[in-house]
């Protein structure tokens, strides 16, 4: 099931995006090679630890997960791409996403998101969404005061 596009889907997207950030910058440090072998040799628990390993030390247990799935885009006149299915699974939702490894980039596409117990408001959701996910996270940013 794909994530019908709406006025919020781009900012959810960020939002995630901005929480695994540092589990794609690991990611990206395993050689692009290594990853279409596992891919193409269909070693998914291999890719399961590596996003575990990854992510571990960013996230509380059990958030970052992968989706067993995945693909790569290699052609003689390109970059390699590797997409990596994953679930994240904060506090209250549940959301399944591709990350797009390239280059010197990475990015997120939002696939489904299913929140446990959804409000009517959409601004809510989203909030809940960036709550969560912060919440989630082993290391905690807080806004510092101004100096005065």
């Amino acid at each position: 099931m794909i994530l019908k596009k709406c006025q919020f889907s781009e900012e959810r997207e960020q939002i995630v995006a901005e929480a695994i950030r540092p589990v794609a910058t690991e990611l990206r440090l395993i050689d692009a090679a290594d990853f279409i072998a596992l891919l193409r040799f269909e070693s998914y628990a291999s890719i399961a630890d590596l996003v575990e390993s990854a992510a571990e030390l960013y996230f509380l247990p059990g958030t970052v997960n992968f989706g067993l799935g995945g693909n790569y885009n290699l052609d003689w006149d390109s970059r390699p791409e590797v997409i990596l299915d994953l679930e994240l699974k904060p506090r209250g939702v549940t959301v399944y996403a591709r990350l797009v490894l390239a280059g010197d980039t990475a990015g997120i596409e939002i696939s489904h998101i299913n929140f446990q117990q959804p409000s009517g408001d959409p601004d809510e959701n989203t909030a809940f969404l960036a709550k969560s996910l912060a919440e989630s996270k082993f290391v905690k940013t807080y806004p510092l005061p101004l100096a005065s």
